[in-house]
């Protein structure tokens, strides 16, 4: 079977993606593709009033995703390996949630046609945490846009998260629950995560970490 070699992994905000796509990208050489969050002049007037800002919120995002995406198109996936922190599918996560009804109704004929025009990876990582580690992940590092975001909405995200990848067979999934290790500070939670990622193929798995203090 072929190479693991466009990598992505997903997860709420605060779940912890970003570190592991940069530790991923640095130990394999691999390309770095980062969503561009902060650049959303929009997101935090989001965050203090979402009903009133969401769709030029979403409707920013999907076309920065998108534009990045083209570009993406032009990499050599079998010369190169490439390591991203967000699916593009997922923006339809952020749209359900937050977009009244006639909004997402042309958002989703617009998202229809550009999803297209998109790099499907080979393996998607999809990383989970409770609510409450979230919101302690988030107050730690500590984002001027991210001052506004309450629980509740966290709650709500993780649950839409977690009901779309739940139903999500676009690639192989590999699901991991964040509370049982510590890939930044652990390296052997790291390298035991690491090989589960590149070997796995086929459908979902539900990664079950090493066992601490086992001996071979």
């Amino acid at each position: 079977m072929s190479e693991n070699r466009y990598i992505v992994i997903e997860g709420v905000i605060g779940v912890g993606k970003t570190s592991l796509t940069r530790m991923l990208s640095e130990r394999l050489s691999a390309q770095l593709v980062l969503e561009e969050v902060e650049e959303n002049p929009f997101l935090k007037d989001f965050y203090r009033d979402r009903a009133r800002f969401a769709f030029q919120t979403q409707m920013h995002f999907l076309f920065s995703r998108y534009q990045q995406q083209r570009g993406l198109k032009q990499t050599d996936l079998f010369s190169e390996k490439m390591i991203a922190d967000y699916l593009f599918q997922k923006d339809r996560i952020f749209a359900s949630l937050n977009l009244a009804d006639r909004e997402l109704a042309l958002y989703e004929r617009l998202v229809g046609w550009l999803e297209l025009d998109v790099v499907k990876p080979d393996i998607v990582v999809f990383l989970q945490a409770h609510p409450e580690v979230l919101m302690e992940r988030i107050a730690k590092r500590n984002r001027a846009f991210e001052k506004d975001m309450d629980k509740d909405y966290i709650r709500r995200l993780a649950d839409a998260y977690n009901h779309y990848f739940f139903h999500y067979n676009e690639t192989p999934l590999l699901v991991v629950n964040t509370s049982a290790i510590d890939f930044v500070q652990q390296p052997e939670d790291f390298e035991d995560l690491m090989t589960r990622i590149l070997s796995h193929r086929q459908g979902t798995t539900y990664y079950t970490p090493i066992e601490k203090g086992r001996t071979s």
